[in-house]
């Protein structure tokens, strides 16, 4: 049976080679997910840990702070002498960094990444340590002086001698470039601009005195636990942050952690589609190899072979055709993550291909996906093998139809189904976003089970009306290429499923994200009332200094403040919570359109009040007149009234936890320190809003972080946001569109051997090769087009579903994207067009006697 087994798998590897590829490809995701971000957190671990000095002092923040406020947390830079009186202590030094700067040249464009990592201004203190070295120039030598590091300055084409602008919190100031740094370890991809100690406390802290931590060297045989231990004595535990080499390090690792799960988890994303519709493509090629090998299988059985070496044969194929597919699967892995290394290292992050890290997961993982997901996939068809009689080999028939099994799905999926509408109709109907959100995950994965289950029963009706014009249009053979989709129901919805699932994800988000953008739009034109927004195109704040330029602009009328701070609220009925709250000017009602269920805008913002969102003050027993502790970053807290209670679509309108605002004077002593995060701008009187604009870009000219956005703007930033995302799930339709063709392609080439006689009695009684190669794509169109309906019928309910759960966010809006959708369907019978090019040319290549005489 070992050697029938083997010598099977070798003459249908041809058959089997389009299988492999969607194995391959799973593999291929998986392995190069886990490769790349093993790399990079092995990089970032070397990093951390060789740059971090033995102990660190920092100031202690008690909150954090999710959205940026500019806020720059210093400790006194004399605490470098008390520590450096600390026994055991070889050195100490005051740092002084930031990464809330922008860095002009002398053209007004940004010399910093794009790619969203900083631009940090530091002070000049090379040690064993430094992850950088003076390369050319001199080290900096008093306020006009800095030295740039050599990846921004190659990027942006600075030379030493060029002067440029450091824009900061305390105010801008030109420096001139006397040196470049290299970096000697791994550039995370921020730009760095080095001044010396005294310069950068004053230009970038606006304090001499301040520092931002305190970088600690033990002597030698002092433990980094025994230092801390001795320097926490000396400063008092409660007052600061100390941390040793390994936890400064386990701390920038952690805070790095967010982007780097994001690249593993997407790449995960393509590997779990992959696999998804991989495994429709492995159960139908298998189905039909065991269909087409009947007689074959009976008359094993006929000589003596019982059922389980049938289906031990079966089985050992699929893991045969598994470890091929993973061996090449993992090959492939590790091509992908050199290739996204190569990739980071154009956006600027310096990875060297050669410290690649494969760890022994890695491959484990790559067989587990590539032999699992193929030996599952092949489990189904291995036991109908077993099931074939030794009378099969009397007779060439086959042994996949549509009798009792598919009645059983009928009963599975109907139950599976009703069970997962059921989970949409709750999803629909609840009132807290997270129960809502999980009843929803799970009426998304029993429906999609009903449908692939139930496929095969809606084959028939739906073709039938898909298929129904191509008697007219084509005649004879678009009649047999309808009947030929007909013919087996489980092999065209299996077929059809693997397209089914990728067009149910973009259907499902493609209502999602023109739902969020109608939303958004709806909200901005209710809320927003100022001719013009100033905001960094980050999102960033921005220094004082921007904001009296705006002020002084010719034309410019009103200007509202926007800022933003972490804070912490005890509510009444116990809870604490931690979010972050806004601060504006008194007159935001001449900017913006706040709807209030109890109080206003002057109650809002008087001295001593808050405002919070109506629904988050009755969910925490909180009225008008409620007194309510707030804790503000650095350990500040104070006692602020309810002044007001707004009723927004979304949380204030806002974006915060709870819609908090107050009023700026509370941030000013509060939170001080903090810089602006938005102007709201109105045009004076006898101004127009173009000439106004014009001002503006010319005010902001020297300041290319921040743009002037008008109610258009605003919109289409959100819509670019919003596409971010929609762009991720077109990139995994497109993978699932590949394995999808690849299954048609499979499917359509084990027909076409499957009807070999059929063809040949086709092309003896007249049928010529332009109408064969017709009929097989006629037939993968209406194939593809019925995968595409049941994927956007099924993707539009979980889009709607979707958006009842982002209404409890406050997006009401509902918009079904029409053309997107009639754009797929479009697309899905050119992917069928495409996918049967090959089968149908073999097809008309056929020997008219050979194929008669096929067995």
């Amino acid at each position: 049976m070992l050697k029938a087994t083997l010598r099977s798998f070798l003459a249908h590897k041809g058959r089997l080679l389009l299988s492999a590829l969607a194995v391959v490809l799973s593999v291929a995701f998986v392995a190069g997910s886990l490769i790349f971000s093993d790399t990079l957190s092995r990089t970032f671990d070397r990093l951390f840990a060789s740059t971090a000095p033995d102990v660190t002092v920092s100031p202690t923040e008690n909150l954090d702070e999710a959205v940026p406020s500019g806020m720059t947390a210093t400790l006194p830079a004399a605490l470098a002498r008390r520590v450096a009186a600390v026994d055991g202590v070889a050195a100490a030094r005051a740092d002084a960094e930031v990464q809330n700067i922008t860095v002009v040249d002398s053209e007004n464009e940004s010399v910093g990444p794009t790619t969203g990592a900083p631009t940090i201004g530091t002070d000049w203190n090379p040690d064993q340590r430094s992850p950088v070295e003076l390369t050319s120039g001199h080290a900096p030598r008093g306020p006009s002086e800095a030295l740039l590091d050599s990846e921004s300055a190659d990027r942006k084409g600075v030379r030493v001698g060029d002067t440029l602008t450091v824009i900061a919190g305390p105010g801008s100031f030109k420096v001139q470039v006397v040196g470049i740094a290299t970096f000697t370890t791994t550039n995370p991809g921020a730009a760095l601009l080095f001044l010396d100690t005294p310069t950068a406390q004053s230009k970038l802290l606006g304090d001499t005195k301040a520092a931002t931590s305190i970088s600690v060297d033990a002597d030698e045989g002092v433990s980094d636990a025994q230092l801390k231990q001795r320097v926490v004595a000396a400063l008092g535990a409660n007052r600061y942050e100390f941390r040793t080499a390994d936890e400064q390090a386990e701390s920038d690792v952690e805070q790095l952690g967010g982007f780097l799960d994001v690249i593993k988890y997407v790449m995960l994303g393509f590997a779990g589609i992959a696999v998804l519709v991989g495994v429709f493509l492995i159960v139908n090629t298998f189905s039909m190899l065991i269909a087409q090998r009947t007689r074959e299988l009976g008359l094993l059985r006929a000589l003596g072979a019982d059922r389980r070496q049938v289906r031990r044969s079966v089985l050992t194929e699929a893991l045969l055709l598994g470890l091929v597919g993973s061996t090449l699967g993992l090959a492939t892995g590790i091509g992908l993550a050199a290739g996204l290394i190569a990739l980071m290292n154009t956006l600027g992050m310096n990875i060297k291909s050669s410290e690649m890290v494969i760890g022994w997961g890695t491959p484990v993982a790559a067989y587990v996906v590539g032999v699992g997901v193929t030996f599952v996939a092949a489990y189904l068809p291995a036991r109908r093998a077993a099931g074939v009689s030794p009378m099969a080999a009397l007779a060439d028939a086959e042994i996949a139809g549509i009798g009792r099994p598919l009645r059983t799905r009928a009963i599975v999926g109907g139950v599976i189904g009703a069970a997962g509408a059921a989970a949409l109709v709750g999803c629909g109907t609840a009132s807290k976003t997270a129960s809502a959100a999980s009843l929803l995950g799970l009426g998304v994965l029993l429906t999609l089970l009903a449908t692939v289950m139930a496929g095969p029963l809606l084959v028939r009706p739906v073709i039938r009306v898909l298929g129904g014009a191509f008697p007219a249009l084509f005649g004879s053979v678009g009649r047999m290429s309808q009947r030929n989709a007909l013919r087996n129901p489980r092999r065209t919805g299996a077929t059809a499923a693997a397209l089914m699932v990728g067009l149910a994800l973009v259907g499902g988000m493609s209502v999602a994200s023109a739902s969020m953008t109608k939303s958004f739009d709806q909200q901005i034109d209710k809320t927003l009332g100022a001719d013009y927004v100033i905001q960094n195109g980050n999102f960033l704040p921005f220094p004082q200094e921007l904001t009296d330029a705006v002020r002084e602009t010719p034309g410019a009328g009103l200007v509202v403040r926007s800022r933003f701070t972490p804070v912490a609220v005890r509510l009444p009925d116990g809870d604490r919570v931690e979010t972050t709250a806004a601060g504006y000017d008194p007159q935001l009602d001449k900017v913006a359109r706040i709807t209030y269920a109890q109080g206003d805008t002057a109650a809002a913002l008087a001295p001593g009040h808050i405002a919070m969102d109506v629904d988050f003050a009755r969910d925490h027993d909180v009225r008008v007149g409620s007194a309510i502790p707030v804790e503000f970053q650095g350990g500040r807290s104070t006692e602020l009234t309810v002044g007001a209670l707004t009723d927004q679509e979304s949380a204030e309108g806002f974006g915060t936890q709870g819609g908090l605002y107050f009023g700026l004077g509370a941030l000013e002593r509060f939170a001080p320190g903090g810089q602006d995060s938005a102007l709201y701008v109105n045009a004076a009187s006898g101004t127009s809003d173009d000439e106004l604009r014009n001002s503006l870009e010319r005010t902001l000219d020297p300041y290319p972080q921040v743009q002037v956005r008008d109610l258009a703007d605003y919109k289409k930033l959100i819509h670019d946001q919003i596409s971010v995302l929609l762009y991720l799930v077109y990139a995994l339709l497109g993978l699932a569109i590949v394995i999808a063709v690849l299954g048609v392609v499979n499917t359509l080439a084990l027909s076409v051997v499957e009807r070999t006689r059929e063809i040949g009695l086709l092309r003896a009684i007249g049928l010529a090769r332009r109408q064969l190669r017709r009929m097989i794509r006629l037939e993968s169109v209406v194939i593809a087009v019925f995968g595409a309906v049941l994927g956007l019928a099924l993707g539009l309910v979980w889009g709607v579903c979707i958006q009842q759960v982002l209404a409890l966010q406050g997006m009401n809006a509902l918009a079904i994207p029409w053309t997107t959708i009639v754009a797929v369907v479009v697309g899905s019978a050119v992917v069928g067009v495409v996918a049967a090019l090959l089968p149908a040319l073999r097809a008309s290549r056929m020997n008219v006697l050979a194929a008669i005489a096929h067995e």
